[in-house]
């Protein structure tokens, strides 16, 4: 098993972690630590994060020379998250109105385009604009595409929900079920590599990076065939350095994304000879079985899951950052993975040495007073976000691609757990309170 560990978190925050939690001080060093098949998996020690300016300024009115996260146009941050919330309860844009600015149409289905964001400025989760989210280019998801779709960098384009547009050379058909990674997202570059990552969780969208190469149905939200701003979805953002491109790219291959290195819609390759050697690598199924861990260059730690670590996802998160426990939001539906109380499942890893802790489910969450369903299924009043944060003090909240669907013993194989996918952690108790909050509500059994 290759266990990587990304360079330059500073040693200060290192050591501010330890004091925060009593644990060793762990500084990334820019080697690789190489351990032998079926080694033990460490635990991942994810750094406190603080609040966090961009460091690209768009003052003088020219464009970053990288992409940034954008929390609004010309306004560049760290890191953002945004939660779109349902149709069911918050409906329509909260005064704005759908133009469909990347291609498409508007539909004659209801449109739920409404959300909360916190960035690496303001921690918290506050109410969006009154424009519709992925519409106007000042809110995150518009300004922050609108940099790559109307713009100059290479980029990949990755989703097993593009339904046919484009067709998957991986799979064919409308989607890529298992044992392709269930996984969403946009990462872009400049020439010398640096960029930036959106990790979504909207089937049908993105489904092209380029004006240059348009995509048939439309790439807006709300602007395609197909309903995906009915449920409430996520959307995560995050600067990155040429090496942290280059992790993430090897953990989109761990975790068999879907998608295609010859195909100018999805991808646009160039920059560093190594980043364009990773992304010509992507769009087949890994042989992998080990989980990949690193923390990123701004502290913030990813997993990758193989699909053949046949495995509950949550628990398998639990379990890589120490058996923290969990509450977590997901589009849970049959085959669904009951809460958990901790400890070992049937369906599980000898690599994964730390039981993991409970993992709750929650089934309703509440924003401004408002209570919202968070269970999937085809119902207005349901989630299709992938979210986690721990239940208690240790202030983590994770993104991830992966719903708790599956099985904890029995059939291993079933649904998420013979699936690959990745989750980005944070530490920072402004957010997590604010998830909590969020997901404050009903419990599934366990």
């Amino acid at each position: 098993m290759v266990r990587r560990v990304a360079p330059a978190v500073p040693l200060a925050i290192a050591l501010a972690h330890a004091a925060l939690t009593s644990q060793p001080a762990t500084v990334p060093s820019s080697t690789q630590e190489v351990q032998t098949l079926g080694a033990p998996t460490q635990t991942l020690k994810v750094p406190v994060t603080g609040q966090v300016s961009g460091t690209c300024t768009t003052a003088s009115g020219t464009a970053c020379p990288a992409p940034y996260p954008m929390v609004s146009k010309g306004h560049p941050v760290n890191w953002w998250f945004v939660f779109k919330l349902n149709v069911a309860k918050f409906p329509g844009c909260g005064g704005g109105t759908v133009s469909c600015p990347f291609g498409g149409e508007s539909q004659d289905y209801k449109s739920g385009l409404q959300y909360a964001f916190a960035s690496s400025e303001n921690t918290q989760l506050q109410p969006g604009s009154k424009d519709c989210l992925g519409e106007a280019g000042d809110d995150p998801v518009a300004a922050t595409f609108n940099e790559v779709y109307n713009g100059h960098f290479h980029f990949v384009v990755w989703n097993d929900q593009f339904y046919g547009d484009p067709e998957s050379a991986s799979c064919g058909g409308d989607g890529c079920g298992s044992p392709w990674g269930h996984s969403k997202g946009l990462l872009a570059w400049n020439d010398s590599g640096d960029g930036l990552l959106m990790q979504v969780s909207t089937p049908s969208w993105p489904g092209a990076g380029s004006a240059l190469s348009p995509r048939r149905d439309g790439n807006t939200l709300g602007c395609v065939d197909d309903n995906n701003v009915k449920v409430s979805q996520h959307f995560f953002a995050l600067q990155l350095t040429h090496h942290d491109v280059d992790a993430v790219l090897d953990d989109l291959a761990n975790a068999s994304v879907v998608t295609d290195a010859s195909n100018p819609q999805i991808v646009s390759n160039g920059g560093p000879d190594d980043v364009q050697e990773k992304v010509r690598a992507l769009g087949v199924r890994s042989k992998s079985t080990a989980v990949q861990d690193q923390i990123l260059s701004s502290g913030v730690g990813i997993i990758s899951k193989p699909s053949a670590m046949q495995v509950p996802p949550w628990q398998m998160v639990s379990s890589v950052l120490g058996g923290i426990p969990l509450r977590t939001a997901t589009w849970w539906t049959n085959p669904a993975i009951p809460s958990t109380s901790g400890g070992v499942p049937g369906c599980w890893d000898a690599s994964l040495t730390t039981p993991p802790g409970a993992v709750q489910i929650a089934t309703s969450g509440t924003w401004q007073g408002v209570t919202m369903g968070l269970t999937g299924g085809p119902k207005p009043d349901g989630n299709h976000a992938k979210l986690g944060v721990s239940s208690d003090s240790g202030d983590y909240i994770i993104f991830g691609d992966m719903n708790q669907q599956g099985a904890l013993s029995g059939k291993c194989g079933s649904s998420q757990n013979g699936r690959g996918g990745l989750f980005f952690v944070l530490r920072n108790s402004g957010l997590a309170n604010s998830v909590r909050n969020l997901l404050a509500g009903g419990t599934a059994p366990s």
